[in-house]
């Protein structure tokens, strides 16, 4: 019975960390740091990264599905190519208190570089992914991020070329930072 007690308070909990709407002074805040990482969009570092990933996809990621994606640990040689590349390690230089998690994006959504792993290896078909291959920014609600285990909320911004979107860049701010 106690068990039963504790698995519904545990389910009733789960269910109060869903996903929230940003409040009009939280969206402000994030506004703020969308501003300051928008020269990611067309920073040449980054652009480089993802032209080269498109051009010539990292051998060990070839063929990488979700299903084996959640099989990897963090110390797999997959994960470790995308946190200790070239693009992750100059990324990791505009990390702040409040970035949770950051990661880029190939335009088919595969990974090409992170903090972190993520939950999924691909987000195509998400609007975080795909709101900015459109060349806009997206804007997520509050959620308990998986990867991070924090609260979070995600803005995605374009990686740009020419002015054309050539990946995505995602951003998951700690809203307990969010100030």
């Amino acid at each position: 019975m106690r068990k039963i007690l504790c698995l519904s308070l545990f389910a009733l909990l789960m269910a109060g960390l869903g996903a929230a709407p940003l409040t009009v002074e939280q969206k402000a805040l994030v506004d703020v740091q969308i501003k300051a990482f928008s020269d990611l969009e067309t920073d040449p570092v980054v652009v480089k990264a993802v032209k080269a990933y498109i051009a010539n996809p990292p051998a060990e990621l070839k063929g990488m599905t979700q299903d084996t994606w959640a099989k990897l640990s963090v110390l797999s040689p997959e994960i470790k190519s995308l946190t200790k590349n070239d693009l992750a390690v100059y990324l990791k230089t505009r990390k702040t208190p409040i970035v949770a998690e950051l990661f880029v994006s190939a335009p088919g959504g595969e990974k090409v570089a992170f903090f972190g792993k993520t939950t999924s290896w691909n987000h195509k078909g998400k609007p975080k992914h795909d709101v900015p291959m459109t060349g806009k920014t997206w804007i997520g609600e509050s959620e308990l991020d998986e990867s991070s285990g924090k609260t979070t909320v995600q803005f995605s911004i374009p990686v740009l070329e020419g002015g054309k979107a050539i990946g995505s860049i995602v951003i998951g701010l700690d809203m307990a930072l969010l100030k």
